[in-house]
């Protein structure tokens, strides 16, 4: 596969942490892409490629999810929505629980945070196993809106995340790059 420049600057920003957040993961972080205007601009620039037309809201999970998603949304002109950790939203809420590579966790939405029928970009930074777009994903169902496209910065790909998307229905999906 041949990188533009910018998707060579995206891969090039990304550090690896071994034996984080334990022993025999690799964690794949993104500060340093984040730090970088040049690096975040070529990512934002790339995942807003990814979107389809005429999208109404882009979600975007807590926590670096929220860092993509929201300027990708101002670029398509459309709302952004946060898909937040327990505890952190007010209000009447949906909820789901999921298994992470390392762990379990859940994430709530407000129940009125999408309008039924709305077109819906969900944006990430990592597709690991899977969970946490699953989990997103069924969210949007539950909100009534429609889940158009999952576009991620960085897709592991020695995991099984793709895999788990296509169980779940999910096969509008893009990454920016994989490693």
């Amino acid at each position: 596969m041949t990188f533009s420049d910018d998707h060579q600057l995206v891969l090039d920003l990304i550090e690896d942490i071994p034996d984080f957040p334990k022993p025999g993961v690799v964690f794949k972080d993104i500060t340093p892409l984040l730090a970088s205007p040049k690096g975040l601009r070529a990512a934002i620039n790339a995942l807003v490629a990814l979107a389809p037309p005429d999208i109404d809201v882009v979600v975007g999970m807590e926590a670096r999810g929220f860092i993509l998603a929201a300027p990708v949304a101002l670029e398509l002109g459309a709302g952004f929505v946060p898909v937040r950790k327990p505890g952190k939203l007010p209000g009447e809420l949906y909820s789901e629980q999921f298994s992470l590579e390392y762990g379990h966790e859940t994430l709530t939405v407000k129940t009125d945070a999408v309008l039924p029928g709305a077109r819906v970009l969900v944006i990430d930074d990592v597709l690991a196993t899977g969970g946490t777009v699953g989990a997103t994903a069924a969210l949007v169902h539950r909100l009534g809106a429609d889940l158009v496209h999952v576009a991620v910065l960085m897709e592991l790909g020695f995991l099984p995340g793709r895999e788990k998307l296509a169980e779940l229905g999910i096969h509008n999906y893009s990454a920016v790059v994989t490693v």
